[in-house]
């Protein structure tokens, strides 16, 4: 009778692991973000490329996972790739428009030529005026930077779009150039969303 309650009990165990694994697998997690593997975006299937942690010195500000039609490993890797791109932060501390500008928008003219932040200047612009008007970023906030071809970037804060569609591949790409440019806002936040 002991043997046939333990087996039982080893039967339930086992199916009970078996039936939670679905929502343990398809999620790659850091600092207690998780992130899907998989994503549709535009009609499409984007795979995470990778994750990397913002931080600076102790102070922790987001986890970043970058989704691509296919793996890439270098900047241009990644700019080179058909189809749409999603950029996505989560948000670790909550921080104000100025200073998600700020750091933004540094980062585009750190990572750009002259002549390029000449054509990106009026964008850049509008990329400003769509963070100023979400406000407060809060903790726990997810940020998307979206690319679709031949419509541009959208910027989304929990699901919710903000501000109007960013046109141009080049602009994204700026955009892009932030996190795994050659001067990145924080090299191993570049070498983790480039699976490096």
């Amino acid at each position: 009778m002991r043997s046939f309650l333990q087996f039982n009990f080893l039967n339930a165990a086992i199916l009970c692991l078996a039936l939670a694994a679905p929502s343990l697998a398809g999620a790659a997690t850091l600092e207690g973000q998780s992130f899907e593997d998989d994503i549709r975006l535009a009609h499409n299937d984007l795979h995470l490329n990778g994750l990397g942690l913002r931080a600076r010195f102790i102070i922790k500000g987001y986890v970043a996972g970058l989704y691509l039609k296919e793996k890439a490993a270098t900047q241009q890797a990644v700019v080179a790739m058909p189809g749409p791109k999603r950029l996505q932060m989560r948000m670790l501390l909550s921080v104000g428009p100025e200073e998600f500008n700020k750091a933004l928008v540094a980062g585009i003219r750190k990572n750009a030529s002259e002549a390029e932040l000449a054509r990106l200047n009026e964008r850049i612009a509008q990329f400003e005026h769509s963070i100023t008007s979400i406000g407060k970023i809060l903790k726990g906030d997810v940020v998307n930077l979206d690319f679709v071809p031949g419509l541009g970037m959208t910027l989304s804060v929990n699901g919710v779009v903000k501000g109007p569609v960013i046109a141009g591949a080049d602009f994204y790409e700026a955009v892009l150039g932030i996190f795994v440019g050659e001067h990145p806002v924080d090299e191993k936040l570049k070498k983790g969303l480039l699976g490096l």
